[in-house]
């Protein structure tokens, strides 16, 4: 019976072959197999035509085929009859092209313009490059060094003029403070209930007042001793050095650890002496260029990456700290976070523009464009903070609980497990944030700051170009403009996403 059943549900000839796929090869293979193969696909084809026809061929016919290339005046973009189609005014692009990049920066300091250009492609290229070394010198030059650097080349000045003696005041609010609070707690006492607890505390703090009085008196004598050569700035700077080089020493409780922080505070501080040197800025520095002159892509750019490198930390700093279990962290980033996303970017800039001022002391005022910076970063760092707050997520628990297993400490495991596999998570997402962060930049324009279409605007009142087509040409250039970065941040995210193998399931 077995036997039976068995011969009856078992092959017993092989299965004959199927006939090799015919691969569609040309383009004629192509439309015949993938645009015109079935009814939905060929109704599809010739709507996508259509679009084309309708969209693509003006546009290309506007921006080449009838443009005008060469010209001196807004009669080359005239059209010389009424049947005679004019297309893009090139000519008023090249006329006006040092606007569209410097705004009114002066034309004898645009080198400055230029050179942070440079600088800021040079450090930025070799970071977008994986296999280049060096990633961390790299990248402490690009987010450390070099906005101090592009600040002082774009604005002017010198340190004096900035505010020089920070260092002499901080310490000199030092000089005696502690001891007198220690003194007022202890007078207090006299006349208070819980007398004894005051008169302890404020032992304690005239004892740590006079511990940190001998601190820092040979540096307060130093700086005064040396006041009279003329170079406050070097005095500064060195008292700076030292208070910086024994904290690094100290934080890496001393040995091969502390010594390592204090040499690369060493050289450091021996870099930034040297830019000081070779900016003049201890003798006033560069001329003083006010950002109400900056303007163009420098500004687009400025805000853009300030606003882009600033949000990723807000943002990291609170997606933690709306995981956290300490409740007022957490409240805190919840209602920080639910703030900034409630309220649209337009017044968030109004509120830093033109209502900041009014909080602030009569005699304490911030550059109208670091207040559009802060709006902005603090702006993005909410939105970022969801996006890396899903990335977080998207982590499994086993992570953490086997580096818990073996003997990681928090900082480690989420600086090394936790963090990178959750930005990899979100690369998408995050690039999203970052070219819509780009694009938002225009918004400045409507608080009196003339980024790329802002100066654009204002190009159209010189009658000198006023055509019929000058407006559609810069619009057209600015959107070709926005498009080259956008394309190209959203390119190299999807380099990023197959270099890391993100859309591969773990």
């Amino acid at each position: 019976m077995t036997d039976i059943a068995a011969s009856s549900f078992v092959r017993q000839e092989l299965v004959p072959e199927r006939p090799a796929p015919v691969k569609a090869v040309g383009l004629i293979d192509f439309v015949r197999k993938r645009l015109l193969n079935s009814p939905t696909n060929i109704l599809l084809t010739i709507l996508g035509l259509l679009l084309l026809w309708y969209t693509v061929i003006p546009a290309l016919r506007f921006l080449l085929v009838d443009a005008v290339w060469t010209g001196s005046d807004r009669n080359a973009c005239l059209a010389d009859s009424a049947d005679h189609s004019v297309g893009a005014c090139w000519p008023y692009i090249q006329a006006k092209l040092t606007q569209f990049v410097y705004g009114f920066y002066p034309e004898a300091e645009r080198w400055r313009a230029n050179l942070t250009f440079v600088l800021g492609a040079a450090l930025l290229l070799p970071l977008l490059i994986p296999r280049l070394p060096a990633k961390g010198v790299n990248s402490g030059l690009f987010f450390l060094a070099y906005p101090v650097v592009a600040f002082f080349l774009l604005r002017g000045g010198g340190i004096k003029g900035f505010g020089v003696s920070w260092a002499a005041g901080v310490l000199q609010s030092f000089d005696g403070s502690l001891v007198n609070a220690g003194q007022a707690l202890v007078d207090l006492s006299k006349t208070s209930a819980s007398s004894p607890l005051l008169w302890f505390l404020g032992k304690i703090v005239m004892l740590i007042g006079t511990a940190v009085d001998w601190l820092i008196f040979p540096l307060i004598w130093l700086r005064e001793h040396i006041q009279g050569s003329g170079q406050p700035v070097w005095v500064d700077l060195l008292i700076t050095a030292v208070i910086v080089l024994l904290i690094l020493f100290f934080l890496g409780r001393g040995g091969r650890i502390g010594a390592r922080n204090m040499i690369g505070g060493l050289v450091t501080f021996a870099a930034i002496a040297v830019v000081i040197k070779a900016m003049g800025l201890d003798h006033g520095g560069l001329p003083l260029v006010d950002t109400r002159q900056w303007g163009g892509l420098l500004v687009t750019l400025v805000i853009a990456v300030t606003g882009i490198v600033a949000s990723m930390p807000i943002g990291i700093a609170l997606a933690f700290g709306r995981r956290s279990t300490i409740p007022l962290i957490r409240i805190f980033s919840i209602a920080f976070i639910e703030f900034w996303r409630g309220v649209p970017l337009i017044t968030v800039l109004f509120f830093a523009t033109y209502m900041l001022p009014l909080f602030l002391p009569g005699n304490f005022t911030v550059d109208g464009l670091v207040r559009a910076l802060i709006g902005v970063a603090v702006f993005a760092g909410a939105y970022q903070a969801e996006v890396i707050r899903g990335g977080l997520a998207a982590v499994p628990r086993g992570q953490t609980e086997a580096a818990s297993a073996l003997g990681l400490s928090w900082r480690k495991t989420t600086s090394l497990i936790v963090l990178p596999q959750a930005l990899r998570h979100v690369i998408p997402a995050l690039v999203n944030s970052f070219i819509s962060l780009f694009k938002d930049t225009s918004l400045v324009s409507i608080v009196a700051l003339f980024d790329l279409l802002g100066s654009l605007n204002a190009s159209f009142a010189d009658p000198t170009w006023s055509t019929p087509t000058t407006a559609f040409t810069g619009f057209a250039f600015a959107g070709i403009v926005y498009f080259a970065f956008c394309f190209g941040m959203s390119r190299y995210s999807l380099f990023v996403e197959h270099r890391l193998n993100a859309h591969r399931s773990n």
